[in-house]
């Protein structure tokens, strides 16, 4: 009993003891863990063009020797051809990326 008191105290310590940053890694990594219904919509001007739902997260690139954010974002989850919010038989599960560059995006959760 003492032990896991003492192992609750200590993870307890250690997260005050973190930067923002670091907490919030922390908070994004237990997000992750848990799942989200993420939808991804991009837009060319006001003209919804692309959507991706059932996102589980967005990640951040990063450089390889840099160590350095990339200017893009990428993640895995149904396209919806249709725009119509639903998975349907011919929408698969796919790998995307997007740049900060390439105009008008709203990442957001779904409550369906």
């Amino acid at each position: 009993m003492k032990a896991k008191l003492f192992v609750a105290l200590y993870m307890i310590a250690l997260l005050a003891g973190c930067t923002q940053e670091t907490q919030n890694t922390i908070g994004r990594s237990i997000q992750n863990w848990t799942g989200t219904n993420g939808v991804l919509e991009m837009y060319a001007g006001d003209k919804l063009v692309h959507r991706f739902i059932k996102i589980d997260k967005l990640s951040t690139a990063m450089g390889t020797q840099s160590n350095e954010d990339r200017p893009y974002r990428f993640g895995y989850g149904y396209h919806d051809l249709n725009l119509n919010g639903k998975i349907d038989s011919n929408e698969k599960k796919v790998y995307f990326e997007f740049s900060d560059y390439a105009g008008n995006y709203v990442f957001f959760e779904s409550n369906e």
